[in-house]
């Protein structure tokens, strides 16, 4: 079950979240799908709200943020209606943050996918893994 699953896994220098969902306090902030309900603006914002979420249980798990040198991979999971192929401008939002914050080691490789539905009806879900240090 659920109790055996942890938000951060860390090995052999590695760190990877679970995907992150757009919450804001507890709350979901974007519901529903791309290409339907959901702009790509207000996709790509909550991309953001999942990195920074990501960011956040990591800097749990890590201690601090300190310890990440390189961002890795980021993830990154559209609802989607099967006409909407803009899923990679959703994702931009996640990938903006990281380059804000890291700069030139925020820089990473992505996969934006498509899908038909997310937990609880998050619109974005958003994983990272990052190169750890000391």
């Amino acid at each position: 079950g659920a109790d055996q699953l942890d938000a951060v896994v860390v090995h052999g220098g590695v760190a990877r979240t679970s995907g992150q969902l757009p919450r804001v306090d507890g709350a979901l902030t974007c519901l529903g799908t791309l290409g339907r309900t959901v702009t790509v603006e207000e996709g790509a914002a909550a991309a953001a709200v999942c990195a920074l979420n990501a960011l956040a249980v990591l800097e749990s798990a890590l201690g601090t943020l300190d310890r990440v040198e390189r961002v890795l991979t980021v993830t990154g999971y559209v609802a989607s209606a099967p006409d909407f192929h803009r899923q990679p401008d959703v994702v931009d939002g996640a990938s903006a943050v990281l380059y804000d914050i890291f700069g030139e080691a925020g820089r990473h490789t992505r996969s934006a996918i498509g899908v038909a539905a997310l937990p609880r009806g998050g619109a974005v879900e958003i994983e990272l893994t990052v190169a750890v240090g000391g």
